[in-house]
């Protein structure tokens, strides 16, 4: 019986696996940003135009999705991607660290550090996020903020930053959607209306009482989303940063 349960498991993951696209350009239901009041999140630009999103934790470092990896240049200070704004950096990319266990069926650990080419001018427009202090666990029903570019509706895009709120689901909830979800993930989403939601653009910040909490990574079409659970990743962001001085 107990084998059988593994397969039945296994079937389930597999089957929801093939469903599963990573989150980009999804901000639905939200609202405009106020110019720059998010200012430590990052649009990254690769050849093919603006596609996923990060978040600058120190001066020289931005954190982004591991599915983003591609050969990136970073535009921060940014609110409206078709104006060139007097308050964009554009950076581009010294080293690329993905981490080392990150897994592209499952989206496990989907994390990414870049190191820009020389350190960001931290001003009123370009600003570090916090990272969280311990590893732990978010209460179920804590309120975060997620932003992005993109679509803002089915078929509608805008260049301007669009930003939403969402809640963190429990782990026992998440998994009854996930149910490979793991110990570097974190779930959140609306409750109460589907298209009032933001799933954000990939590798944007999931931000919760002014600290970064979450990494867009991966869903279905509706909520919840999935975001790589930055807590988790403490350790391994201080190792790279201090070994990549």
């Amino acid at each position: 019986m107990g084998n059988l349960r593994n397969v039945l498991l296994l079937l389930t993951v597999s089957f929801s696996s093939t469903h599963l696209h990573p989150l980009r350009s999804q901000i639905i239901g939200g609202h405009e940003a106020k110019p720059h009041s998010r200012p430590y999140i990052a649009a990254l630009k690769t050849g093919r135009g603006y596609g996923c999103g990060g978040f600058l934790v120190a001066p020289q470092w931005v954190i982004t999705a591991a599915h983003c990896m591609n050969d990136i240049t970073v535009v921060l200070g940014a609110h409206d991607l078709n104006v060139i704004e007097d308050s964009q950096q554009v950076i581009g990319v010294r080293s690329y660290h993905k981490h080392p266990e990150y897994n592209r069926e499952s989206y496990s650990h989907d994390i990414l550090l870049l190191k820009l080419e020389f350190k960001a001018t931290l001003n009123k427009y370009v600003q570090i996020v916090p990272l969280p202090k311990s590893g732990g666990d978010l209460p179920a029903g804590t309120s975060c903020n997620i932003a992005g570019w993109g679509m803002i509706d089915e078929g509608k895009a805008t260049p301007r930053l669009f930003e939403t709120n969402v809640d963190i689901y429990s782990r026992r909830k998440c998994r009854m959607v996930y149910p490979w979800l793991d110990d570097a993930m974190i779930c959140a989403g609306s409750h109460k209306q589907l298209l009032d939601t933001s799933q954000g653009d990939s590798g944007g910040p999931m931000v919760c009482n002014g600290v970064v909490h979450g990494v867009v990574s991966f869903g279905y079409d509706s909520p919840p989303g999935v975001y790589a659970r930055v807590a988790y990743f403490l350790p391994w962001i201080q190792k790279v940063m201090e070994s990549n001085p």
